[in-house]
């Protein structure tokens, strides 16, 4: 007999397949990311295609990804059946858009700590050279050559044109 996705799973055989312990379970359900039914015994039993939806929230875990944007995503998805392929790449699709944002955020974050530390001098009067008379305070607080990558500040050449 094959499986279908709408079967039902009790909660003992979703900790076997996923390994995921019962407390995250109950948290992701709490959160709306999971969802489950009452069966004989007043059992928490789950529908096979749950399986997949906890699967991506172990991957966006190990990705230090947001069970926010998690939520934001399978918000879309339905919940009393099994989403279909079409569904899925709908997801995939926005997901990896999501995905390639924080790649370019991370990729520029390199470039300017590769930058900042690339002389080797550890220590802070590169900032005196990059940031004289704090010149950067008026953009707001915190690191905002880092925050705003694209963006260039008084007498600084644009980002593609800096020297490493």
């Amino acid at each position: 007999m094959r499986a279908s996705p709408d079967d039902h799973l009790t909660i003992g055989e979703i900790i076997r397949r996923t390994g995921v312990p019962a407390s995250a379970l109950h948290f992701y359900e709490r959160k709306g990311l999971i969802f489950s039914e009452r069966g004989s015994g007043n059992q928490r039993i789950f529908s096979r295609h749950m399986l997949r939806r906890i699967s991506l929230i172990i991957v966006a875990k190990r990705l230090h990804i947001p069970l926010s944007d998690v939520a934001e995503v399978f918000a879309t998805l339905p919940t009393d059946h099994a989403p279909t392929h079409r569904d899925w790449q709908r997801v995939s699709r926005a997901w990896k858009k999501q995905l390639e944002e924080r790649r370019r955020a991370i990729e520029a974050l390199e470039q300017e700590l590769t930058g900042c530390i690339g002389c080797g001098c550890l220590s802070m009067k590169a900032c005196l050279l990059l940031n004289p008379d704090d010149a950067l305070r008026g953009r707001g607080p915190g690191p905002v050559r880092l925050q705003e990558p694209d963006a260039t500040f008084p007498d600084e050449p644009p980002h593609d044109q800096r020297r490493r």
